[in-house]
C-alpha cells in the first residue's frame, strides 16, 4: 500500500493522517507524540470527560522518557510519589522481602506513583498545544471501512445520535479490552480471565499513618491484599473476593472500612471515594495489525496488575508506531515498515505478562504449607546482599529491548537496545538530556570521534561523536557528562551506532568497521523541535 497523506485525500478538514479511536492513557500518548511530529490527528472517545475511576497506579522510568518526549515528563512528575519502597510481608505484616527499584538509565525515576485520573488531565492538556490535532470527546466510532488508501470513520454522538464521517489514512484503536474496532475486524482476543475477582478501593487520605508511603503486597493466605500509596493524597487498597462473599455487599462503606481495619485503617484516616470490582486478564489480540489499523494498548493485549505494567504497556505501544506512522506518511521509509510494530511490540508484551502472572502467583498463594516455605526461604534469601535486587531485575520488567523487527544484520550485543539517557553536553554547552539532543531523528553516534559511513552519509544522516566528561563543548559532539554512554558501548563491544528516532540500536560496529547498512528507503530527517514544555 502506498502512503498517503491527510493532503491527498481530498476531503478537506475531515481528512487526516491518523485517527486515534480512545482517549485514554493510550490514545492520549498518542495523540501527544503524533501532533508534536506536525501529522494531522483527530483523536475521539466516547465519554465526554476523563475517566474518573483511578486504575493504573504506577509507571517506570521508560515511560517517563516517551513522555518526556512529548515535553511532558517534568509537569506529570510533580503529581508522582518516585522511589518509594517496596515489600512483601506475611501474614503477620513481617517483610519477608524487601527492595526499591533500581534505576535503568533512562534519566527518571525507576518507579513513579500516580492518580491516573489527574495524569490524564495533564496529558490531555498537553494535546491542547497543538492546532493540528482535532479532539472529539462523545463521540463513539461505530464503523470503520478500509481501502487501499484509507480508513472511512463513521462517529455518532452519545449525547445527541448525530453522525459525522471521516477519513484517516490510519488508525490507532486505543479503545480498551471490549474493542469495538477490534470486533469489527475480528480479530481474536485469546487468552483467559482469572476465577478471582477483587475488589479496588480508591481513597483519599484524611491524616497519615506509619508506613502509609510504602507499597506493600500483603501475602496472606487468609485474604491477601495490595496496599499502595498514591500521589495527591490518595491511597489505593486491592482485596479479593473470597468464596461465600456477597461482591455487592463487599463494595458497601461499611465492608470497606471492615477490610482495612485489619491494617490499622479507620474512619478518621481515610475518605472511601470508590469501591469496583475487577477481573484480571490475559489476552492477546491474534493481530496487532489489520491493514491501515492497528491496535494498542488494552485493545492489543491485558494482564494482570501485579507489577504496574498494563498502562504501560500501552504507551510502548504507541511510542514504538507513532515514529514509523511519521516515517511512512512523510515518505522517509517505506509502508513495509509498519510490519515491524507487532513483531517488537508483542514479544515484549508477553514478557511483561508473564512476569505479572508469576509475581500474581507469589502474592496471591493460599496453600499454608506453600506460603510458610515461600516465607522462610525468600526471608532468609532476602539477607543475601543484591538479592533483591537481583529478584527485581530478573522477575520484574523486561529490560527495553527488541530481538526481531526494525535493525540491521548482522546483529550485535547493542543491537536491539534501547541506549541510556544520560545528561549530555551539547556543541552550544547546554547541559540536556540525551533524548532532547539526538531530536527524535535517525543519527549516528560514535565513540570520541567520527569515522567516515559512506552509506548513511548519503542519506544525509547527522554523525555525532561522543566525548568524555570533562571535554570541551564542539560541533559534532555529546560531551558524556556522566560517564554512561562510552562504557555502554565499550561493554557491547562497539564504537559506532545507527540510531532510530526512538533511541532504539539498529545497527552498531566495532573499531574500524562499516556500519551495516540503512534500512531500505531511508531518506533522512531533519531534528523536529521539540514540544513546548510543559512546567
Amino acid at each position: 500500500m502506498a502512503a498517503i497523506s491527510a493532503r491527498d485525500l481530498g476531503a478537506g478538514d475531515d481528512a487526516y493522517d491518523v485517527a486515534v479511536i480512545g482517549y485514554g492513557p493510550t490514545g492520549v500518548t498518542a495523540a501527544n507524540l503524533l501532533g508534536g511530529m506536525g501529522l494531522k490527528v483527530v483523536v475521539l472517545d466516547r465519554d465526554a470527560e476523563v475517566f474518573a475511576r483511578a486504575r493504573a497506579i504506577s509507571t517506570d522510568e521508560e515511560v517517563l522518557r516517551i513522555w518526556q518526549r512529548a515535553g511532558l515528563a517534568e509537569r506529570l512528575k510533580q503529581d508522582m510519589l518516585a522511589e518509594r519502597p517496596v515489600d512483601f510481608v506475611d501474614a503477620h505484616g513481617r517483610p519477608f522481602i524487601s527492595a526499591r527499584p533500581t534505576p535503568r538509565g533512562h534519566g527518571h525515576p525507576p518507579q513513579m506513583f500516580i492518580y491516573q485520573p489527574a495524569l490524564e488531565q495533564v496529558l490531555r492538556e498537553g494535546v491542547d498545544r497543538f492546532p493540528n490535532v482535532r479532539v472529539l470527546l462523545g463521540h463513539e466510532c461505530l464503523r470503520v471501512s478500509q481501502d487501499a488508501e484509507g480508513v472511512d470513520l463513521t462517529l455518532v454522538g452519545t449525547a445527541d445520535d448525530s453522525v459525522r464521517r471521516l477519513r484517516a489514512s490510519y488508525v490507532i484503536a486505543a479503545d480498551g479490552g471490549s474493542s469495538l474496532t477490534r470486533a469489527q475486524l475480528n480479530i481474536g482476543y485469546e487468552g483467559s480471565t482469572y476465577e478471582d475477582r477483587w475488589v479496588v478501593i480508591d481513597t483519599k487520605m484524611l491524616k497519615p499513618w506509619p508506613d502509609h508511603d510504602k507499597l506493600r503486597f500483603h501475602c496472606d493466605p487468609a485474604r491477601p491484599a495490595v496496599d499502595c500509596p498514591t500521589p495527591l493524597g490518595h491511597h489505593r487498597w486491592e482485596f479479593p473476593i473470597l468464596p461465600g462473599d456477597d461482591e455487592k455487599e463487599l463494595t458497601t462503606e461499611d465492608a470497606v472500612y471492615r477490610l482495612v481495619a485489619r491494617y490499622g485503617i479507620s474512619r478518621d484516616s481515610v475518605k472511601v471515594l470508590r469501591a469496583t470490582v475487577y477481573s484480571h486478564h490475559v489476552r492477546f489480540a491474534s493481530r496487532f495489525r489489520s491493514g491501515r489499523i492497528f491496535l494498542a494498548g488494552d485493545a492489543a493485549h491485558a494482564m494482570p496488575p501485579w507489577i504496574g505494567q498494563g498502562m504501560a504497556a500501552g504507551v510502548r505501544d504507541v511510542a514504538n508506531l507513532s515514529w514509523k506512522l511519521h516515517a511512512v506518511l512523510r515518505g522517509e521509509l517505506p509502508e513495509a515498515v509498519l510490519d515491524t510494530y507487532e513483531s517488537e511490540r508483542k514479544p515484549h508484551v508477553k514478557e511483561v505478562t508473564k512476569r505479572a502472572v508469576f509475581v500474581g502467583r507469589m502474592i496471591t498463594e493460599r496453600r499454608l504449607p506453600v506460603t510458610r516455605v515461600r516465607d522462610r526461604t525468600l526471608r532468609l534469601l532476602d539477607r543475601v546482599p543484591g538479592f533483591s535486587n537481583w529478584m527485581q531485575d530478573s522477575n520484574w520488567i523486561p529490560v527495553a529491548r527488541y530481538d526481531a523487527g526494525l535493525q540491521a544484520r548482522p546483529r550485535t550485543r547493542a543491537s536491539g537496545h534501547q541506549i541510556p539517557q544520560p545528561w549530555v553536553t551539547d556543541a552550544d554547552g547546554a547541559r540536556v538530556r540525551l533524548d532532547d539532543a539526538l531530536a527524535g531523528r535517525w543519527l549516528l553516534l560514535h565513540a570520541r570521534k567520527t569515522t567516515p559511513q559512506p552509506v548513511w552519509e548519503r542519506t544525509g544522516s547527522v554523525s555525532l561523536a561522543v566525548t568524555p566528561a570533562g571535554s570541551p563543548p564542539a560541533e559534532g559532539t555529546l560531551v558524556d557528562c556522566d560517564n554512561v554512554l562510552l562504557p555502554w558501548m565499550t561493554a557491547r563491544r562497539v564504537t559506532a551506532l545507527a540510531l532510530r528516532p526512538d533511541a532504539y540500536v539498529y545497527a552498531a560496529a566495532p573499531d574500524g568497521a562499516l556500519l551495516p547498512s540503512p534500512p531500505p528507503g531511508l531518506t533522512a530527517t531533519i531534528p523536529r523541535p521539540a514540544p513546548a514544555t510543559t512546567q
